[in-house]
């Protein structure tokens, strides 16, 4: 069975099949948002991203933090581009009097049009969204409580137009969607005054 699991992999790589990533930003310097990424954001305001250190994170010693305000910042990988597989993040929300939340956005065509999943510590729940020329849209979601101050992951599983959401390893619900049927970028999201820490951020195919 090992070689049998080793003999896939050589065939995997021999065939340009893609493997799934991790980025934990551990080798990022603090201070600044880690090379091979980009702010952006949809709406108004200024968004603040910096690796930063942080004695809790699942894999210290650094995490990406977003501290500013603004309607929706985004931190969007760069060089990365899929239709269909995962996305994936630990995040911690930490303080925010509007909103606590932490998301994950996949099909990013541009800072107005893209996927989002989310949980909002606030509001205790976890919701998907289409944005589509800025507007926001959700069509799917479900009422459940995201402790503020503690880590949890999201993940969120796409192919085609179908998706599954997936909270702290739990299956929360699948939707189904056509708004974005293109390959587009993956990243990280948060609302309004929301300070977030995100960790182990990972993405490939299902």
């Amino acid at each position: 069975m090992k070689l049998f699991l080793l003999w896939l992999g050589v065939v995997g790589i021999a065939m340009g099949l893609p493997a799934a990533e991790r980025e934990n930003f551990d080798q990022a310097k603090p201070g600044a948002l880690p090379a091979g990424w980009t702010s952006a954001q949809t709406g108004g305001g200024k968004p603040v991203w910096a690796v930063v250190a942080d004695a809790s994170a699942p894999s210290g010693p650094h995490v990406l933090r977003q501290s500013g305000t603004a309607d929706y910042p985004l931190a969007l990988k760069d060089g990365i581009a899929p239709r269909d597989g995962f996305v994936e993040v630990k995040f911690k929300p930490v303080k925010g009097e509007d909103d606590q939340a932490g998301g994950v956005v996949w099909r990013v065509k541009d800072a107005r049009n893209y996927y989002i999943a989310r949980a909002n510590a606030l509001e205790g729940n976890v919701r998907i969204y289409h944005f589509l020329d800025g507007k926001r849209t959700q069509f799917k979601g479900i009422n459940l409580p995201v402790a503020a101050g503690q880590w949890h992951t999201l993940r969120v599983e796409f192919t085609g137009s179908r998706f599954k959401v997936v909270f702290n390893g739990r299956l929360l619900f699948e939707a189904e969607d056509a708004t974005h049927a293109e390959a587009g970028r993956v990243g990280l999201w948060t609302k309004a005054d929301s300070e977030t820490l995100f960790d182990d951020f990972s993405y490939g195919p299902n």
